[in-house]
């Protein structure tokens, strides 16, 4: 049925672990929110710098309910908070983030409005407050326009599904530490198609603030690409293109003409026509040096990104062999959360 809104019990779940710097911006998003959860589960991993405390202090003015699950990864914490909650909207978030007052309204409208619908895909965007911050939500992240909502993959900052469809599916994988939502979504839209993209419904959150801390983000992220057999055809890419292909060209342009060098230039240009656009568009907050420094982080973060991606893959692999995981492989043309994945 379409049209006429239907009243859902919508529960939000997320998970912490030493969120202790950022957990109250988070809680006071949700005390802000115009449609407000009829219920919060948030499970915390193991917590030692009072995150726990804090979140107790809110349970007096939120309708919150914590679970002590120490050494739990992600997925393993969403899953006992999906189990403990009791809504027939399971709304997922992140800590770290915090939500935009009509959040929580838009990711639910499309499920209450049509209940055909069964999956909501939400949105984020960076609240940088750097130079770098401003080059790497740049360099990483797509822009509204951007999204196909046919092949979107959402991240589990910003999503909400009917509970019946994450027991059809088992919920999250809790073998797997990253990478987690992506082997959820693709698990549910190979059962139930495409999501609603939903893009007023949205979250902020703060990019990595160093080099060091995004090096580290991406290893994890392709490692747990590869304990999930995900985009390996993607990660062939990248080898070749680094270790084979680069090094050709380059040797050409020294060994036979200048001209080889064009080619290198133009794969370059290519690599950082959108992360550049996409800066233009982001930059107006800084002045004249700060813009500057921005501009020459991207290419400096897309590459080192691509080794981080390169670093930690076949140690993933190297774990899935190992450990002999459920199988999952997906090689289709679909959008993650990083459109350079």
């Amino acid at each position: 049925m379409k049209g006429q809104a239907t009243p859902l019990r919508v529960s939000l779940i997320a998970t912490v672990l030493n969120e202790g710097d950022s957990i109250v911006a988070l809680l006071d998003s949700i005390r802000e929110q115009t449609r407000q959860p009829d219920e919060i589960v948030i499970c915390d991993g193991g917590s030692t710098d009072g995150t726990v405390n804090l979140l107790y202090d809110f349970a007096d003015v939120l309708p919150l309910q914590v679970i002590d699950l120490p050494g739990a990864n992600i997925s393993q914490g969403r899953n006992a908070a999906i189990a403990a909650s009791s809504g027939d909207v399971i709304a997922v978030t992140d800590a770290g983030v915090i939500l935009d007052p009509d959040w929580l309204a838009y990711l639910v409208a499309p499920m209450e409005q049509d209940d055909q619908v069964n999956k909501v895909a939400g949105f984020f965007l960076p609240d940088a407050h750097s130079a770098f911050e401003v080059a790497l939500a740049a360099t990483t992240l797509p822009a509204a326009h951007e999204i196909d909502p046919a092949t979107f993959m959402p991240s589990s900052r910003s999503v909400a599904f009917r509970r019946s469809i994450l027991h059809d599916v088992g919920g999250y994988p809790e073998w797997l530490d990253f990478c987690e939502d992506l082997i959820l979504d693709f698990r549910i839209a190979a059962l139930y198609g495409p999501f609603a993209f939903e893009p007023d419904a949205i979250v902020f959150f703060r990019p990595r603030p160093s080099l060091r801390d995004f090096y580290r983000q991406y290893y994890q992220y392709a490692r747990g690409d590869g304990k999930a057999n995900l985009f390996y055809r993607r990660h062939l890419i990248r080898y070749m293109t680094y270790f084979a292909v680069l090094p050709l060209l380059l040797f050409a342009g020294l060994a036979v003409s200048l001209w080889w060098f064009a080619a290198v230039l133009a794969g370059g240009a290519y690599m950082l026509y959108k992360p550049y656009q996409r800066l233009m568009q982001q930059w107006q907050g800084l002045d004249w040096r700060h813009k500057l420094s921005a501009a020459l982080w991207v290419p400096v973060i897309r590459i080192s990104g691509d080794f981080a991606k390169m670093h930690g893959y076949p140690f993933g692999v190297w774990w899935r062999f190992q450990n002999r995981p459920p199988e999952w492989r997906i090689e289709t043309d679909r959008q993650a959360i990083d459109p350079s994945r």
